[in-house]
């Protein structure tokens, strides 16, 4: 990483073991909840060899996660989450550029972020990222 001031860091795929952490993460980071937001649902992608559940670790902790997904058409990027304590310090970055290269590698042309809009921090972090709001798209959900 090139942030100085993150000695330590390391980006690496998700362990099964890690799943109940990486929900707490997420809530700790205060990541609206989804129907998928349960540790069966999150152990099922880690092992998916399409989706990359790739986490940020700190001297044995985990403060930042990111989910990557390619369809054969397009990447999606889901989950991107920084502890409130290690945020403003390149993480989320870091995590981006890192499954930006896998998705990337599996031939993807284009990436779709899925953002909170009513989170203006996450917001301005996508566009300072090169990533432009889609005005032509809406999206529509249904739980099964």
């Amino acid at each position: 990483m090139s942030d100085a001031g993150l000695q330590g860091l390391s980006l690496r795929a998700c362990r099964t073991e890690e799943a109940e952490a990486l929900l707490e993460l997420w809530r700790q980071a205060e990541a609206t909840p989804s129907a998928t937001d349960n540790a069966d649902d999150l152990r099922r992608a880690i092992g998916d060899p399409k989706a990359h559940v790739l986490v940020a670790e700190v001297a044995g902790r985990l403060v930042g996660s990111v989910i990557g997904t390619f369809d054969g058409w397009r990447g999606n990027i889901y989950r991107l989450a920084v502890h409130p304590g290690y945020r403003r310090r390149g993480i989320a970055r870091a995590l981006v550029a890192e499954v930006e290269r896998r998705l990337r590698s599996q031939h993807a042309k284009r990436v779709t972020a899925l953002v909170e809009k009513d989170h203006p921090a996450a917001t301005g972090f996508w566009q300072a990222a090169g990533y432009g709001l889609d005005h032509r798209l809406v999206r529509y959900v249904r739980s099964l």
